[in-house]
């Protein structure tokens, strides 16, 4: 390995660390690649804890130096968190705002951002999460903005991602930042991964609506997705219930907690997304088979609930599968 002059990069490892995020920080900024020269990234893990630590899968684990690096570093990676409710040591709450304030870039994956919130610097600012965790995160943090949608968000030089995945679009994109398009890339095809995933773009995500047990409406919610395309007006759905419309809209948002347009719309946008990635059926085809009538709804109908189009998601799916 080259004697290397780039940015320092520390990744945290605390006891219950979460070794997958942590390895995605170390395959990332960490691995040797001769063929970015000797600007190319320095790493280093700086332990927050005493004594060897836990991580998850049954290891055991001794970081390279103690917190005194972080004082050193360019960027600092937070490789998630031992649990939103696991208090932030106050020393490292310190060593991360000093290490901000000269001027360091500071960066969390999934729940890390627990960790930077802790901090108080995404005040004011947006700030994301893995879903699971955001209603958390607002609870403990009300002063933060949290989008729950998006893979990854920037505010003054902290980073924050969505679910461990993200991570690396993030990183990625962090690359791209220092280094430009051809190395992210290349960092990219290393990992075969989408060369780049926008931070807006939304965390795809299977959300099936839970329907309470014992409620009326469940039959009623399958006959729709076995025939998605048919007309499923309010009007049809309460006479298909044998009820009027009021009492209807009132049972359905009580199982369902949408509206019907609202949870039909998501079924819809669902079963598009599995046909646009099987084949290359015609995006009006789809739009027809799914029910929403025209290329023109799918694709608003779709940007809305997913965050990007459908031409776009298709395109990051099947180079995934590539």
């Amino acid at each position: 390995m080259p004697n290397l002059t780039g940015p320092l990069v520390v990744a945290l490892i605390y006891d219950g660390l979460c070794t997958f995020e942590f390895g995605i920080v170390a395959e990332v900024f960490g691995l040797s690649r001769p063929e970015m020269g000797t600007g190319w990234y320095r790493f280093a893990s700086a332990a927050v804890d005493a004594g060897p630590m836990r991580a998850h899968g049954g290891m055991t684990v001794v970081a390279d130096h103690g917190p005194e690096i972080l004082a050193e570093a360019d960027v600092i990676v937070v490789p998630g968190w031992r649990g939103a409710d696991a208090p932030v040591p106050e020393a490292l709450i310190e060593q991360l705002r000093a290490a901000h304030g000269r001027g360091a870039r500071l960066a969390s994956i999934c729940s890390g951002a627990f960790v930077l919130a802790a901090t108080g610097l995404l005040d004011g600012g947006t700030a994301t999460t893995h879903w699971r965790y955001a209603d958390k995160l607002r609870e403990r943090h009300p002063a933060i903005s949290v989008d729950d949608a998006s893979l990854y968000r920037i505010h003054d030089r902290i980073h924050t991602s969505a679910g461990s995945a993200a991570g690396i679009d993030l990183l990625i994109e962090m690359v791209r930042q220092d280094f430009g398009a051809a190395a992210a890339n290349s960092v990219a095809r290393r990992l075969v991964m989408p060369a780049h995933r926008a931070g807006g773009q939304a965390q795809f995500l299977e959300r099936p609506v839970g329907v309470r047990e014992g409620t009326e409406i469940g039959p009623l919610l399958e006959e729709v997705r076995k025939s998605l395309a048919a007309d499923w007006t309010v009007a049809r759905m309460a006479d298909a219930m044998g009820m009027s419309v009021r009492t209807f809209l009132r049972r359905f948002s009580e199982a369902t907690g949408q509206s019907p347009g609202d949870w039909i719309a998501d079924e819809r946008v669902s079963e598009a997304k599995r046909l646009l990635t099987r084949g290359e059926r015609k995006m009006e085809d789809v739009a027809l088979a799914v029910g929403f009538g025209s290329a023109h709804a799918l694709r608003h109908h779709f940007r809305r609930k997913v965050g990007v189009s459908p031409s776009e998601y298709r395109a990051r799916f099947l180079e995934v599968a590539g």
